[in-house]
């Protein structure tokens, strides 16, 4: 097994001890992005860019509902799918003719994000509408996040691990 997807691996055991009992920070979209920059070895000091980044892409977009009944998609799929770009574009920007590569990994990932939970959307997934402080409130009384919600990241660095193997092994080792 290669190295990088040995540090895959290992973090993916840490991330299923450790995320059910995480207190204050947790944003799925974040960590899922976060995660897996750390394991590509990218300075903490470059990352805080990514996080940041990443945040308001949790909770459905911040609980966003479109006009015609659409919420956002889940915190965790937004990371993995930001996870898989980084990845396939190694140390340098991606070229045009490799979006379409993107592309097809990134909905390859939230297909198997559906068919695995049911759905890619946030607030199908967890109930919880984060436009809205009742909701939110309602969220953390009933530990939404130690139930369930980041089982969301922990797959979502797995299927990035997996979707990815390749490039990972070819431009990040």
């Amino acid at each position: 097994m290669s190295e990088i997807i040995e540090r895959f691996n290992e973090k993916i055991k840490i991330l299923e001890e450790t995320l059910p009992s995480l207190k204050g920070e947790i944003n799925c979209c974040a960590l899922t992005l976060t995660t897996v920059l750390e394991i590509l070895g990218i300075p903490e000091l470059q990352s805080f860019y990514f996080n940041n980044l990443a945040v308001p892409l949790a909770g459905g977009f911040g609980g966003f509902k479109s006009e015609k009944g659409w919420n956002g998609p889940c915190g965790a799929v937004c990371g993995g799918c930001a996870a898989i770009g980084i990845i396939i574009g190694g140390q340098k920007k991606l070229k045009f003719r490799d979006h379409m590569k993107v592309y097809q990994k990134a909905a390859t990932y939230a297909h198997n994000f559906e068919k695995e939970f049911g759905s890619v959307a946030c607030k199908d997934l967890c109930g919880t509408d984060f436009s809205d402080l009742n909701s939110i409130n309602l969220y953390m009384k009933n530990k939404i996040w130690e139930k369930q919600c980041y089982k969301y990241v922990v797959f979502g660095v797995d299927q990035v691990k997996k979707l990815t193997s390749l490039d990972l092994k070819k431009k990040w080792q």
